[in-house]
């Protein structure tokens, strides 16, 4: 070699650019057609047990009388936010799933940015990206650079708290301190 490095390869292939994916992309109909089986099977394969089962078991909750009841509206009010929240933690858990089907599209722009990983996102007009054109990480150091003086003082001034290990959390038969010291504070004699 004659001190420069060759980077051309003859079998290599060339990475496609990877879309950018906004808040104006446009969906192909292949996209659109999946975003509607995604959304027909979140809803009926997940949102709609997870919402039925969460009212059965808040409404068996009411009735063995863990939890209680409203006295105007009865048990209607915890009904509807267990449906709510059984509806969206279905809508949520099928995420992934529509993921991997976005991800297995041929000829899709959307699925070509996830199969990447590197989805972004356009910000609006004024905005400063993540990244500027200003951030140089030369030879994979961080732009911020703090002097060991720095690093002192912000030791001094942090409190330094030890880890508590999980067998030695608090249980009932460990005394709190909490109530004990309010009790013995006052003095109602």
């Amino acid at each position: 070699m004659n001190g420069r490095a060759d980077f051309r390869e003859s079998n290599a292939e060339v990475p496609r650019p990877v879309p950018l994916i906004g808040a104006d992309y446009i969906p192909t109909e292949e996209e659109r057609r999946m975003f509607a089986e995604c959304n027909d099977e979140s809803f009926w394969f997940r949102s709609v047990p997870l919402a039925a089962t969460s009212m059965l078991i808040t409404q068996g909750l009411i009735s063995k009388g863990i939890l209680s009841s409203h006295p105007r509206f009865g048990s209607i009010p915890k009904l509807i936010f267990a449906c709510i929240m059984g509806y969206f933690a279905g809508k949520l858990s099928y995420v992934r799933t529509c993921q991997e089907k976005f991800k297995n599209l041929e000829n899709s722009p959307l699925g070509e940015a996830l199969r990447s990983g590197q989805t972004r996102r356009s910000s609006p007009p004024g905005h400063y990206s993540q990244k500027s054109k200003y951030d140089s990480n030369v030879s994979g150091q961080s732009s911020f650079v703090t002097s060991p003086a720095a690093d002192n003082i912000e030791k001094e001034m942090l409190p330094h708290y030890e880890p508590i290990p999980f067998s030695a959390s608090m249980n009932e038969s460990t005394p709190t301190g909490i109530s004990d010291h309010i009790a013995q504070g006052r003095n109602f004699s």
